[in-house]
């Protein structure tokens, strides 16, 4: 018998709860043991909860108690957090979280402790929700140089894209819409200004290439500034805008964005709408593959949590090898990356074609007082120094 303490009893916490009971005989027949729960942590009380006898709010309880060999980490969060499951590590308690904060900001550190314990410090959960993205990277595809990763990491922006673009809505009203189904938070900022997007990519980067990647330090955007006419004009060039978060490995090292891109029909994310999540991978053997599934949500995520539970009892006292350590990698600066745009601008056409040279202009309907326009291939610092020769930009979002 495996005993395990469950962090937060929040979404995810219960979750985990009700995938182990749920799927209690076939995850033991998996694991070659059975899992029980004997710690819940959390500062409120359950009444009436069928685990309530398992609830309790002092973590020193858990630190102390020999008998646990797992900790599941629910509570979101850098503190107390980290504090909890470095302690727990170092006591030689295996741990799995979901937390994408706390594996951006100390992955690399919590899996060095674990590796010197010789047991395992696991984050399926951490980017994509219920979509096995992190193990494929650890173990299925390390034959491969994997040479991009371009990813809709946020189901929270991903349904209001999808909503603006099928009900030609602007931005507030499909934020109080995604707040009044529960995908978005009250304070919703990490979701639309890509913070999430942005940690998750810093993870996803950091396993690629194995070293230390500052979520800080990528280029990040969200999708506050879109609006129902950008949505016109990715209509009437046959596109749709999508939130990516992008890695790609170039002869120089690695750069990562998290912005709004106009994808084409022929993009592999084009096609992925609603609150679901995808990930494209590019390997140099492998060439394309792709994720998809469920990036969010209570049972899904839990399901990828109990799926580390899983492996980390497969695999008592044995550390799986992760490639991460805490060696900073130095990303390129984006402005040295190439790509189209399209820019929206009150400027003259004259005047337009006169700086940008190569474009091809958009028409839209009804719409006489601005021009839309896809300029060529160019770097970054060659477009922002031609866009600076303008005077009305309204909008620019880039091209793939």
């Amino acid at each position: 018998m495996i005993k395990i303490a469950i962090l937060g009893y929040g979404t995810i916490g219960s979750g985990v709860v009700e995938v182990l009971n749920t799927n209690k005989e076939s995850i033991a027949k998996r694991a070659g043991d059975e899992i029980e729960v004997k710690y819940i942590l959390d500062l409120r009380d359950f009444p009436g909860d069928p685990m309530e006898d398992k609830v309790i709010h002092d973590y020193e309880i858990i630190a102390q108690d020999s008998e646990v060999q797992v900790v599941v980490e629910a509570m979101g969060g850098v503190e107390p957090a980290y504090t909890f499951v470095k302690r727990a590590l170092l006591a030689g308690k295996n741990v799995t979280t979901s937390n994408k904060a706390l594996v951006a900001k100390h992955g690399a550190e919590l899996i060095a402790i674990a590796k010197e314990q010789s047991i395992n410090f696991l984050f399926e959960a951490s980017v994509g929700g219920g979509i096995p993205i992190i193990r494929p990277l650890n173990s299925s595809l390390t034959a491969d140089e994997i040479e991009e990763i371009t990813g809709i990491l946020n189901g929270t922006t991903n349904y209001m894209l999808s909503k603006m673009t099928f009900e030609g809505l602007e931005f507030d009203d499909v934020l109080k819409d995604a707040q009044s189904r529960g995908y978005a938070e009250a304070d919703p900022t990490a979701d639309i200004e890509g913070y999430d997007a942005c940690r998750k990519i810093a993870i996803l980067t950091s396993l690629v290439c194995g070293q230390q990647v500052d979520f800080e330090e990528i280029h990040t955007e969200g999708i506050t500034k879109i609006t129902a006419t950008d949505i016109c004009y990715a209509k009437a060039m046959g596109r749709v805008i999508k939130l990516l978060a992008t890695s790609r490995k170039t002869n120089d090292g690695y750069c990562a964005m998290v912005a709004p891109f106009l994808l084409s029909q022929q993009h592999p994310l084009y096609s992925v709408n609603d609150v679901f999540n995808a990930i494209f991978v590019h390997g140099n053997v492998l060439g394309d593959a792709m994720f998809y599934g469920s990036g969010a949500g209570k049972l899904p995520t839990a399901s990828a949590v109990v799926a580390d539970i899983v492996d980390i009892v497969k695999h008592l006292h044995t550390n799986i090898l992760i490639s991460w350590n805490s060696r900073k990698m130095e990303l390129i600066d984006c402005k040295k990356m190439q790509s189209r745009f399209f820019v929206r601008s009150s400027d003259k056409k004259e005047k337009i074609k006169e700086i940008f040279g190569d474009i091809e202009f958009i028409e839209l309907e009804g719409v006489t007082d601005e021009i839309g326009f896809l300029t060529s291939i160019m770097m970054e610092e060659e477009y922002e120094k031609k866009v600076s020769e303008l005077q009305n930009i309204i909008q620019k979002i880039r091209v793939v």
